[in-house]
């Protein structure tokens, strides 16, 4: 059985952006119920406010509604995978962490404070990580790859990925378990 929200949802895959009254005349719905159910498909993510246009006549600006990026997908990890294949082994990991990691430089912040601005980023680039202490040092946590769908083939990854929290640490990273190795759910860096 399809409901409303099921409709409203719907109407956003085929047409990918609309209004409120946009999708109200094609869905032969009140306004009322469709910004119901647009709030509830926003409030899951399932929906973004994309854009607010400002109309010529008197009143609100209109909101428009869009599918999320990655739910429109895209074609990024396959582009990856043959830009590194073609590269071979002249990737260098150093410099590719150097632009990944772009003007941030908290080296000069006390311990604690450098590891939530380094987690903060990472967080930005989608790691899901966190940071907790060790008996030899902190130790940053990736809860997700980001690369996981091209990491079985390009290992080097991992090797951008240790210089990476160098370049943002100011000091050495060492990878102690990989995600999905062993049955691992994250990987693990000392920080030395």
């Amino acid at each position: 059985m399809t409901t409303a929200r099921h409709k409203v949802l719907a109407y956003f895959n085929k047409t990918h952006t609309a209004s409120v009254r946009e999708v109200s005349r094609a869905l032969k719905m009140s306004a009322a119920n469709v910004r119901h159910h647009i709030r509830v498909l926003v409030s899951d993510g399932r929906l973004d406010v994309s854009t607010v246009r400002v109309g010529e006549k008197r009143g609100r600006p209109e909101k428009m509604y869009s599918l999320p990026r990655a739910v429109l997908g895209d074609n990024l990890s396959v582009l990856s995978d043959a830009l590194l294949t073609e590269a071979g082994s002249h990737v260098q990991v150093e410099a590719l962490a150097k632009r990944l990691v772009g003007e941030s430089n908290f080296t000069s912040q006390q311990l604690a404070k450098r590891l939530n601005l380094v987690v903060e980023k990472l967080n930005e680039m989608n790691y899901h990580a966190r940071w907790e202490a060790g008996s030899s040092g902190p130790r940053i946590i990736f809860g997700h790859c980001p690369y996981a769908a091209i990491i079985d083939k390009h290992p080097e990854l991992c090797k951008m990925d240790a210089a990476l929290l160098e370049k943002l640490m100011g000091q050495s990273a060492e990878q102690l378990t990989k995600i999905g190795r062993d049955g691992s759910l994250s990987c693990v860096f000392a920080m030395r």
